[in-house]
């Protein structure tokens, strides 16, 4: 099962107070960013924030960890209850992004080279 937009559009909403939150498509889930860092994941419906020493203290020794995907990290997954708690949620993904490291810089795409086409012999007229 994929991940709906109508959930990704109320998760945006719900952090609309974040001015740098977006989300990006990825496998037919979501990957969400805040200042350009990966701060959780939106699969099945589901979202998954990195796990912080921040975010663990707010959230509590009550959060409950799970896999966004066969072979993931760990992650906190975030309850219904929680995402409706507008200024909850805004402070984990704002606590969550300030403990993450900055995004390694992205290496300039090399230009390919030309393909080449095979030699056809001259024609004469």
């Amino acid at each position: 099962m994929t991940t709906s937009q109508s959930t990704i559009d109320f998760l945006l909403d719900q952090l609309s107070s974040l001015t740098s939150v977006h989300a990006r498509k990825m496998f037919g889930e979501y990957a969400l960013y805040c200042d350009e860092k990966v701060v959780a994941l939106v699969c099945d419906n589901q979202l998954f924030v990195k796990i912080t020493p921040p975010g663990k203290a707010l959230v509590g020794e009550s959060y409950v960890e799970g896999e966004a995907y066969p072979g993931a990290k760990p992650s906190m997954v975030i309850g219904a209850e929680e995402i409706e708690d507008r200024e909850r949620l805004c402070e984990l993904i704002r606590l969550t992004a300030a403990a993450l490291p900055e995004p390694k810089p992205k290496r300039p795409k090399k230009a390919r080279p030309r393909a080449r086409r095979p030699h056809s012999p001259k024609r004469t007229r």
